[in-house]
This record gives structure tokens, C-alpha cells and sequence, in this order.
């Protein structure tokens, strides 16, 4: 709904403020003009937000602190629940035989440091995590871009120097990430090649984003190829691209990549190579046990709740909405043992059906979008397979400039970036990239839901 006044109310005490200082200055300029001129936002031209969000320095920190938490949760999972069996959570989550043995084999060399993405709601109460992508294949490299772009806008420099308000560069976060995780092979005399990898299929689809975030990567300091794994020759064993020797791999291929037996005569021999200390990795392969929804639905599990301590359980209540594997039976929200099914049949509008391994919104299917045939029909298919039911987390409506003078109801996909504390300040938080869709009832606030994508800044 679009209105002709400024909000009278926001989530941030600094969006309300922000709000307060367009009506002021009664502004025609075009707030997303610089964003749609700049070439690395090329994907995004006319599908810019018309202002930035906004968390406070306390909020921030204390989201930063939460994913963290949940972030060693689910690396200890092998651990706290599997004896630290790698294959046994492999297959808990979906994973077929192929994926498992290249995944798990991918485990056994190097480190793997904090790096991720959260997607979230915020329900008006609080943030509310809906995934967590753990991998080096992230979305939104070019966050920082779209901030430095709104800051050509006069009135947003204005309040941002008032303010002192803050973003955070993610590609600089995930470069650092980068060096930490691959530092045996990043050499000191000279820049480091670094080949920004998916497979030979994905390519033609991704392949000229991979080359704009590689010639990005020229900022750093870094020598960047974007290529697929076909490319790569293997002279006494060294990953080479068109004659030049690879340092480390910035992995962009995925867990359901590794699903297809055509993609494993790809990767074995950049794992041969990575084994034999020939090359870096970033990120190591298992890395994609850890961050997918099957892993929040152990984490949500009552079985599991007398693993964690009780700032953990309180961290989990907080953030994780209920979330249980697809199975006939299982608690409800209360922790009573039902019929699984007989439940979310009965409150379709209230959940979401999501599997485990996909990313970018694939497969999942919001209950409410939806005839109670087809949820039935949806359900009965994914029983005992690579799947969960959620909660609907509902977000709250975000005010935000019409870019006309008035304001209009957002509601946001907040993606906040993670990286190790240790990298970066300010507990880990590592930037975000939001996405803004004018529907309430839309099943995934997405790009190709028609969401539309900005920025945040942080401060006060």
C-alpha cells in the first residue's frame, strides 16, 4: 500500500529517522541512478530498492553473535550427533553415495574457516533464520557496490555523514576468508592466481557473473580467472588454465552438481590436486555438510535439545523457527509426538516445504501458494527423502521512499554475510544484501519471486 506521508512507524530507529530526513528535503532526484549505471550491477539494472535498510551497531553485533553460534553448532554436529561420522550426517541430510564420497573426501585437507550467509525474516519481533549457506559459492559480491552506489544520492551521504553510519565491503571479507583458509598455497612474491571455478554445464549460465567477480577480484590485489573445471589441464599435477598455473580455486559449484556422475571425472582431479598440496580450495567441499536445511532441522530437533547448553537452546529459540525432516512422525512446536503428516496437512498455511540440498529458492513450495491437493500430493511425494517442513515466519512490513515522494510496505530477505571474528571487527558481521518484495502473502522473498535488491548500513 502506498501512502503520500513518511512512515510513522519502522523496525529501526535510524529508518525512521532516515524517513523524517527525505520529507524534509522534498528530493526529485533518482536515489537508484548510480546503482543502475554501474557495470558490475548490470544483472540488477531496474530491480534496485529505492533506499537502503538500516541496523543499528547493538543489532548488528548481536545478529553477528547469534549466526556465530549457530554457525559452531553445526560444525560440531559430526560430533554432538554422529560420533564425528562425516558420511552418517551426509546421508542424514540427503546426500546420495556420489555426493558423499567427494564431499567427505574434500574434508580431509586444509581448513575451513567462518564464512556464510544467513537468510532471515524479521517477524517484528526479532530476526528469524530461515537458511544458512555455508560455501564460497555466495550471492551478492557485489553488495559494497550498491552501497557506494547510494551514497551518490545527496540526501543519503547527508544522513550517512550525520549518522556515521557503516557498511561493510563482503568481497574484501571473503578475500580475507580466502587468504586464511588457503595461506599454505598463497605465494608472497607475487599476486596470487586464483581461478573462480563452476562446472562445464553451469557455466554458460553463470559464467559472466564469475568473470565480472573475477575482475573484481583485480581490486584485491588478485590475479582472477573466471573458467569451468573443463578448462583446467593438469601439468605435473597443477591445475593450469589458457598456460597459467592456479594458486587456489574459489569454488562456485554445488552439492547438486556433484549429484550428476558426468561432474566427477571434473572434480577428482582438482581433489587429486588439492590432496597433493598442488593447490587451494576455497571453500573445502565439506563446508556444504554444514550449511543446508537439514542441518537446521537437527538443530531444531527435541531429540537433540539435551546436546546444547542453555545459551545455545536460547540462541536456537531465538533465531530457528521450527523445522523437522519430512518423516510420519514427529513434535510439534509444543514437543508432542504426532502424525507428521496429519499435521502439516492440517496447517498447510502455516509452513513451508523446502529441500535440503537446493539453493536460490528451488523446490520449495510455501503451503499457502497452494491448493491443499497439491500440498497433499507435495507431502506424500517427500516422506523419508531430502526434505523439511518449517514454520511460516511471516515479515513484518518495512517502510520504505516510493522514489515519488511518498513511502511503500516492503517485506525483506536480510542476508547477512558472516566471516570469523578474527578477519574482520565488529563480531563477524560481514555485510548484507537485502531484498525487498511488495507482496505479503509471496512464498520466497527472491529475485525471481520479483523481490527487488539493495543494501543495509550499520552505526548509531
Amino acid at each position: 500500500m502506498t501512502t503520500t506521508r513518511p512512515p510513522a512507524v519502522s523496525r529501526s530507529p535510524l529508518g525512521r529517522a532516515y524517513a523524517e530526513h527525505l520529507a524534509r528535503r522534498a528530493d526529485t532526484d533518482d536515489p537508484a541512478a548510480a546503482a543502475r549505471d554501474a557495470s558490475t550491477l548490470e544483472p540488477y539494472r531496474d530491480r534496485f530498492m529505492s533506499g537502503p535498510a538500516f541496523l543499528d551497531d547493538a543489532e548488528s553485533r548481536a545478529l553477528a553473535r547469534d549466526l556465530r553460534t549457530v554457525y559452531d553448532l553445526l560444525r560440531a554436529l559430526p560430533e554432538r550427533v554422529f560420533d564425528g561420522d562425516l558420511t552418517a550426517l551426509a546421508a542424514a541430510v540427503g546426500m546420495d553415495p556420489l555426493q558423499t564420497a567427494l564431499i567427505t573426501r574434500g574434508a580431509r585437507v586444509g581448513s575451513l574457516v567462518p564464512l556464510g550467509r544467513a537468510d532471515l525474516y524479521h517477524d517484528g519481533a526479532g530476526f528469524r533464520l530461515l537458511e544458512f549457506n555455508v560455501t564460497s559459492a555466495l550471492g551478492g559480491f557485489e553488495t559494497a557496490d550498491i552501497n557506494r552506489a547510494m551514497l551518490a544520492y545527496p540526501p543519503l551521504r547527508e544522513f550517512a555523514d550525520r549518522h556515521r553510519l557503516r557498511y561493510r565491503d563482503t568481497l574484501d571479507c571473503i578475500v580475507r576468508t580466502m587468504y586464511a583458509e588457503c595461506a599454505a598455497m598463497i605465494p608472497t612474491d607475487r599476486p596470487p592466481v586464483v581461478a573462480v571455478v563452476d562446472t562445464i554445464d553451469n557455466y554458460p549460465i553463470v559464467g559472466s557473473r564469475l568473470e565480472v567477480l573475477a575482475e573484481m577480484l583485480t581490486d584485491h590485489g588478485i590475479e582472477a580467472i573466471g573458467c569451468h573445471l573443463g578448462q583446467f589441464t593438469y601439468p605435473q599435477g597443477r591445475p593450469t588454465v589458457a598456460g597459467r598455473p592456479v594458486d587456489v580455486v574459489l569454488r562456485y559449484f554445488l552439492p547438486e552438481d556433484l549429484a550428476d556422475p558426468a561432474v566427477t571425472p571434473q572434480v577428482e582431479p582438482l581433489l587429486a590436486a588439492v590432496e597433493q598440496g598442488k593447490v587451494g580450495l576455497f571453500s573445502r567441499l565439506d563446508a556444504e555438510l554444514y550449511g543446508n536445511k537439514g542441518t537446521l532441522a537437527m538443530l531444531s530437533d527435541d531429540r537433540h535439545r539435551g546436546l546444547f547448553d542453555a545459551d545455545e537452546l536460547a540462541c536456537i529459540n531465538r533465531l530457528l523457527p521450527w523445522t523437522r525432516h519430512v518423516r510420519p512422525r514427529g513434535t510439534d512446536p509444543g514437543g508432542t509426538e504426532v502424525d507428521l503428516l496429519a499435521y502439516a496437512r492440517a496447517r498447510r498455511e502455516e509452513l513451508v516445504l523446502k529441500p535440503t540440498l537446493l539453493h536460490g529458492g528451488n523446490g520449495v513450495l510455501a503451503g499457502w501458494t497452494v491448493s491443499g491437493d497439491e500440498w497433499q500430493a507435495r507431502l506424500d511425494a517427500a516422506v523419508d527423502g531430502p526434505y523439511v517442513l518449517q514454520e511460516r515466519v511471516q515479515p513484518a512490513a518495512e517502510p520504505f521512499p516510493d522514489g515519488a515522494g511518498g513511502v511503500t510496505d516492503l517485506y525483506l530477505n536480510w542476508g547477512v554475510y558472516l566471516a570469523d571474528r578474527d578477519l574482520v571487527d565488529e563480531d563477524g558481521y560481514a555485510g548484507c544484501l537485502v531484498r525487498g518484495s511488495t507482496d505479503p502473502g509471496v512464498g520466497v522473498v527472491s529475485m525471481a519471486g520479483g523481490a527487488r535488491i539493495g543494501c543495509a548500513f550499520h552505526g548509531g
